[in-house]
């Protein structure tokens, strides 16, 4: 498998020199060179955001646009711009059209903490109108908090099945909406129109089949002129210095269940002729114009209706000459006005609005301006038409109400980064229809989606380890920060691809680096990783090397962790002057890169050799009680020099094992050379997976591929060596758990007493003695249980030789060991290790040691 590597490892020291920079302040990067912008996303959605955008962004997730015009001019039907909370001082010409089945839909995603406002807000950077679609059809605008400052904000020009929903417009005068040169099927609805003592809509000669349905114009009024087959319905209208609705040569109109109140305040009339009635159809219209169940206020003294010619001064004259007006209201509707970036008009308790609309007239929005189903009030007489609890007017009184949202889980039968997100809402009140909306963000996105009245959201998490998301609810469409807010979140857990070792550093030969030096005193090498068989670090949740310290001029530690973070007090290999010592290494990924810190007086150089990595692909791990499943010196013997031994683990291990964890021993070797654990069938790598020297004891935790159930141990040493191999576990398609990086943490030591609060304080391990860690789970999202963990256990200052044995707590003390060492000599191992019960230590040996737990990451079982 090849490993694609961005660009040479660098060594950075990690104390002043000149030329040199510490891991306390970063080299300045110089100034990307400009590039074209990329190719336009191909998925369903486009994302447009002002604080996470790419200057030459394709509009994905990844890589969003920084303007909503930017997104306009690449949107292919069926596609949806989300556009997030932020300020877009730009025009938006929409000149893209898409189909009658897949539109394109430009949506605002608002949160109860932030809105997206477009045009003029504050700047005068715009000019024109916000947003003009001309000779376009199947486009959906929505969401979006508009402000303009002389010219008509949106402008609809001769075009079809355009759709303006849900906006909140601001303008000091000037129509704030305009449909014009012979548009067809054009819906104006759920918007919120403020443009104080003007016309907020205005349809204009030639456009045919307008739905007007369920906005609001706080201080204004709208007009249609010339515009057969429109609807007008459900819309609340406090009318000022114009007529509330006025419908002028319209053929076949339908004007019901909308709410006029003239304003009493009519003082920014003045100087301007007002006609003060809160209808106008005129001239005499045709017998197919209606207008029934409305609700007017006759408090201010204003005519109801000018019906052709003729202006009645109350609605029962209105109804007694024309028929028209049946079921008309004249009362105080009792409006609760409320005025922010998109504001809205409520219901008052006890409003003759309420339950008595018509549910059949021509129009009737499925929802009200909120996003709402109609409700049935149990505190006032149905009297409307249909279920009879439709209210007149654009929103909806709903009562009492409450949300579910469930615990982010894992989604049974797909994969260990998978998520299902489920949420609902329900009304104390019956309804027909779902209430309230639902936003929702991932910990792993910066951006919103959703708007939804119930959540049923599956979603890929690219790491391991903490996953959460938020989820916002509202009755008001977000129109304010009233709502609820719920996070949720799981902890996932990776599986498991093994490699081919494959070599990435050798500092001895200038693999991975353009010289031979060895890495200096409290300095780092960087290495970038990158991407691994085609799979993006951004989806690599941890890797596993094997490291090895060749020629230290003194004693020391590295320390290997995720480039980002800050160094550890957790080491992974602990060496001596003059020796070869390796140690797997387990540690998460952050950015694709991680380092590895020499933490002695002294140069050493450094090896490192992939060996898998842990991702949304490969396999579970099954733990193992430690068992032998080799050792030369009993069966079999020595290895020859060069020589091969075949591991057979057939009955061993599952039969779906695709890799096995071994703790391999080498013992009494004749002369120096190296070990190494390759699969079964293939060529005998360059990566090794143990040095040695004569006479040296020495493990190290292996992670193999095997094939056929078999792995192969080559003795590259011109002398014999026995070799022990202890099954650990495995990784399989029958392995249940699954990794979670949570380290490099430094979990247990006796010469503090760190996580050892029951010894009575710092001492050594005594001659035969078993003490019990827990695994650090603290960092963690939510509670879990770990399964097993993956720890570097490290013996110092050991009086006598012996051996570190570590084991599940809960289970018997297995006869096989972790760790050798001998007295005076620090040494370490990687163990996985099940921790049922807790991970007990024993130290198998006549005299004292120190004991440390350097915690990599924990197993977890996906099903708790």
């Amino acid at each position: 498998m090849k490993i694609a590597v961005r660009s040479l490892f660098a060594l950075v020291p990690l104390i002043g020199a000149a030329g040199l920079v510490g891991p306390g302040s970063p080299a300045a990067g110089a100034a990307p060179a400009s590039s074209p912008a990329a190719a336009a996303s191909t998925g369903s959605e486009l994302f447009v955001s002002e604080t996470n955008c790419v200057p030459t962004g394709n509009g994905s997730a990844q890589s969003p646009f920084c303007t909503i015009s930017a997104a306009a001019a690449v949107a292919q039907p069926g596609q949806t711009v989300l556009v997030q909370p932020g300020l877009y001082p730009e025009s938006v010409a929409l000149t893209r059209s898409g189909t009658e089945s897949a539109p394109i839909t430009f949506r605002a995603v608002n949160t109860g903490n932030g809105v997206v406002r477009v045009g003029r807000y504050g700047v005068d950077t715009a000019t024109g109108s916000v947003f003009t679609l001309r000779q376009v059809h199947d486009i959906v605008v929505e969401g979006f908090a508009i402000y303009g400052r002389s010219e008509v904000p949106v402008v609809v020009d001769n075009s079809s099945r355009v759709t303006i929903d849900d906006t909140s417009i601001t303008q000091g005068s000037t129509p704030l909406i305009k449909v014009t040169g012979g548009s067809q099927d054009v819906t104006i609805s759920r918007n919120f129109l403020h443009s104080p003592g003007t016309t907020g809509l205005v349809v204009e000669a030639g456009s045919t089949g307008t739905r007007v349905v369920a906005n609001q114009i706080p201080n204004g009024g709208m007009e249609l002129t010339d515009a057969p087959g429109s609807i007008v319905t459900n819309n609340t209208v406090q009318a000022g210095c114009v007529p509330g609705i006025w419908v002028a040569t319209s053929s076949n109109a339908s004007i019901t269940n909308n709410i006029v109140k003239p304003l009493p305040d009519q003082s920014l009339c003045a100087g301007k002729p007002t006609l003060k009635i809160a209808i106008v159809v005129s001239p005499a219209p045709d017998p197919a114009t209606v207008a029934h169940h409305n609700l007017i206020d006759p408090t201010t003294g204003w005519a109801p209706y000018r019906w052709g010619a003729t202006t009645y001064p109350t609605v029962g004259d209105f109804q007694a000459a024309t028929g028209q007006g049946a079921s008309d209201i004249a009362a105080n509707p009792l409006l609760d006005v409320r005025f922010e970036d998109r504001g809205y008009i409520a219901l008052k308790q006890s409003s003759p609005a309420i339950d008595s609309a018509d549910a059949y007239a021509r129009g009737v929005p499925a929802t009200d301006l909120m996003g709402n189903a109609h409700a049935d009030d149990p505190t006032w007489a149905n009297t409307g038409t249909g279920n009879g609890y439709h209210d007149r007017g654009a929103v909806e009184r709903v009562g009492p109400n409450s949300t579910r949202v469930e615990p982010l889980h894992r989604t049974i039968g797909a994969g260990p980064l998978d998520t299902t997100l489920r949420a609902s809402a329900s009304i104390h009140w019956t309804t027909d229809g779902p209430i309230g909306s639902f936003l929702y963000k991932y910990d792993d996105s910066p951006f919103w989606q959703g708007g939804t009245p119930s959540l049923n959201v599956n979603h890929r998490f690219r790491r391991a380890g903490s996953a959460c998301v938020q989820v916002s609810w509202s009755l008001t469409s977000f129109r304010s920060s009233a709502g609820s807010s719920h996070p949720s979140c799981v902890v996932l857990g990776a599986h498991y691809t093994a490699v081919a070792p494959t070599r990435l550093l050798d500092t001895r030969s200038a693999v991975g680096v353009d010289t031979s030096t060895p890495v200096a005193p409290k300095s780092e090498v960087v290495l970038p990783v990158g991407s691994i068989g085609g799979v993006p670090a951004a989806d690599i949740s941890a890797v596993v090397l094997n490291v090895t310290v060749t020629a230290p001029t003194t004693a020391g530690f590295l320390s290997v962790y995720p480039d980002g973070t800050s160094a550890p007090t957790a080491s992974n290999v602990n060496f001596v002057a003059n020796e070869t010592v390796p140690n797997l290494v387990t540690v998460p990924m952050s950015n694709g890169k991680i380092r590895i810190r020499n933490g002695s007086g002294g140069t050493v150089h450094v090896i490192a050799d992939l060996q898998g990595w842990y991702g949304e692909a490969g396999d579970g791990f099954a733990t193992e009680t430690l068992k032998r499943v080799l050792d030369t010196r009993t069966e079999g013997g020595a290895l020859a020099p060069n020589g091969t031994r075949t591991l057979n683990l057939d009955r061993k291990v599952s039969p779906g094992a695709t890799a096995v964890v071994l703790n391999v021993t080498v013992t009494a070797p004749q002369t120096n050379g190296v070990l190494k654990v390759f699969p079964y069938g293939s060529p005998v790598p360059n990566a090794s997976n143990l040095n040695f020297v004569p006479g040296q004891t020495i493990p190290n935790l292996v992670i193999v591929p095997v094939k056929d159930l078999k792995a192969n141990i080559h003795n590259q040493s011109s002398g014999s060596v026995h070799v022990i191999a202890d099954l650990a576990g495995y990784f399989g398609t029958d392995g249940q758990l699954s990794y979670v990086p949570n380290g490099p943490l430094r979990i247990a030591d006796t010469r503090d007493a760190t996580g050892l609060p029951d010894r009575g304080g710092a001492k050594p391990l005594q001659a035969w003695e078993t003490v019990n860690v827990s695994p650090d789970v603290d960092d963690l999202a939510c509670c879990v249980t770990a399964a097993a963990v993956v720890a570097n256990l490290t013996v110092t200052e050991p009086t006598t030789s012996g051996f570190l044995i570590g084991h599940p707590g809960a289970e018997a003390r297995p006869p096989v060991s972790n760790l050798n060492f001998v007295a005076g000599e620090t040494s370490s191992n990687l163990a996985i290790v099940g921790t049922r019960g807790g991970l007990s230590l024993y130290n198998s040996s006549s005299g004292t040691a120190h004991a440390i737990v350097d915690q990599a990451g924990i197993f977890i079982n996906p099903q708790y």
